[in-house]
């Protein structure tokens, strides 16, 4: 198991809560856009450097990379446009919306201590510094 493993198991269970709530946007990992799949890899790898870090942690650094890329607030989630309505603060965001942060955090929690380490030249995440702590 590495990093990318544990990247695709986050976005699968993320995709099936946000089923659960009625969003059927979410794509399979093998169909989602590269941007989303490098999302959730910079995810894994700052949850791997953070292993404590609470969930409004790693909402904040998730934002903070999209902010960086030219996402900004938009009450629907539109690719072309950058808009996202989960860019606001933590304590702002809807219970199921907070409940994929945490589910995210757990299941690295979960996996990060069977990953194979990183070998030197490893791939890294594009984007993935803006997940520094």
């Amino acid at each position: 198991m590495n990093h990318e493993d544990i990247a695709r198991i986050c976005h699968e269970a993320n995709r099936a809560l946000c089923i659960a709530s009625g969003d059927l946007s979410q794509r399979h990992w093998d169909e989602a856009p590269q941007w989303q799949r490098e999302s959730a890899l910079a995810g894994v790898e700052f949850r791997d450097r953070n292993p404590h870090a609470p969930a409004s942690a790693t909402h904040d650094a998730w934002s903070e990379a999209k902010t960086r890329t030219g996402w900004v607030y938009g009450e629907t989630k539109d690719e072309a446009a950058k808009t996202h309505p989960c860019l606001v603060p933590f304590d702002q965001l809807p219970p199921h919306q907070r409940a994929k942060d945490v589910l995210f955090g757990v299941i690295c929690s979960a996996l990060l201590p069977l990953a194979q380490p990183p070998a030197d030249n490893a791939h890294v995440a594009p984007g993935a510094e803006l997940f520094t702590a």
